[in-house]
């Protein structure tokens, strides 16, 4: 698949932002963040200036942005629809929660918080089930990819929630969930290329057309005899080459890096530089992954142009 820039960096932002959103509103109510409120505030603000972002970037990928709220209508059937009134509910309790940190009105906020972070894991999952339900795509149409979407965009929310906390002097917490979620990261990174590189899930022309039964199925002539849309959008190629070299660097700057910085901060101290640096990588790493996501992906319609 053509891995467009505008989606690219949307699941990559709002996923970070949501995260941070999630952590804030799940652990501020039992102390594992700073409790003043100008710390949430600039947390809360940081998550929806990411989320905001992210969401403005993914209109850039429709056709007609202006008919774009019809997307809202189609929610019984449509995981976009889903995603799209879940991202807009979520503005509402997070709206009021950092209303309620403005006003000192702590009940409130810890309520908001909690209804806004579990908003945020609705969202991330229905952006996930836009691609994980997807058939004709093996590597979206995988168990990994929905929970991959959660875990990354909690590991990039803490990453940031970690930043801010090391300004404010607080690191030990922070940096252990860094450690933890990036270590889960790792695994399932590698557990999904594993499975996908095996080939499960993996179609055939013979498989597409229904015709293996008797023997291989190869193209007489392809449909067409210049480049057109779908094999620009959905026929993209990266040389094998290329992408184990840009796994290797997902692997190393999305996680690996920030795993070794939070255990550097933890034991060596300096979180206030380290933090930021980790949240950095991480986010980088997670452009790459999210790159490669699209990059590697076949249509099954590409079958009808190359048969293989």
């Amino acid at each position: 698949m053509n891995p467009a820039p505008s989606i690219v960096f949307f699941t990559t932002a709002s996923g970070a932002g949501y995260g941070l959103l999630f952590w804030l509103g799940l652990l501020r109510p039992v102390g594992l963040v700073p409790q003043v409120p100008a710390f949430a505030l600039l947390c809360l603000a940081l998550a929806l200036l990411l989320i905001t972002a992210g969401l403005a970037s993914s209109l850039l990928h429709l056709g007609n942005p202006q008919r774009a709220w019809r997307a809202f209508s189609q929610w019984r059937s449509s995981w976009l629809s889903r995603e799209g009134v879940a991202a807009v509910a979520t503005y509402i309790p997070a709206l009021l929660f950092g209303t309620a940190l403005l006003t000192g009105r702590p009940g409130l906020a810890t309520i908001a918080g909690l209804v806004a972070a579990l908003g945020a894991v609705v969202t991330v999952w229905c952006t996930g089930m836009i691609y994980a339900s997807l058939k004709p795509i093996p590597q979206w149409h995988h168990p990994l990819v929905a929970p991959g979407y959660l875990l990354l965009a909690a590991y990039t929310g803490m990453a940031l929630l970690a930043a801010v906390s090391a300004i404010g002097g607080v690191v030990a917490g922070p940096a252990s969930f860094i450690v933890t979620l990036g270590l889960a990261g790792l695994v399932l990174k590698i557990a999904y290329w594993r499975l996908v590189d095996g080939g499960m899930g993996r179609s055939s022309a013979e498989s597409a057309t229904s015709l293996g039964f008797i023997g291989r199925v190869r193209p007489l002539d392809p449909p067409h005899t210049e480049t057109n849309y779908l094999l620009r959008e959905m026929g993209f190629r990266i040389a094998r080459k290329h992408a184990a070299k840009l796994r290797n660097l997902t692997l190393l700057l999305g996680f690996g890096g920030p795993v070794l910085l939070a255990l550097l901060a933890t034991q060596l101290g300096f979180g206030g530089l380290l933090l930021p640096l980790a949240a950095l990588l991480a986010l980088g790493g997670m452009l790459l992954e999210r790159w490669l996501m699209f990059a590697e992906a076949r249509h099954t319609v590409t079958l009808y142009y190359r048969g293989t």
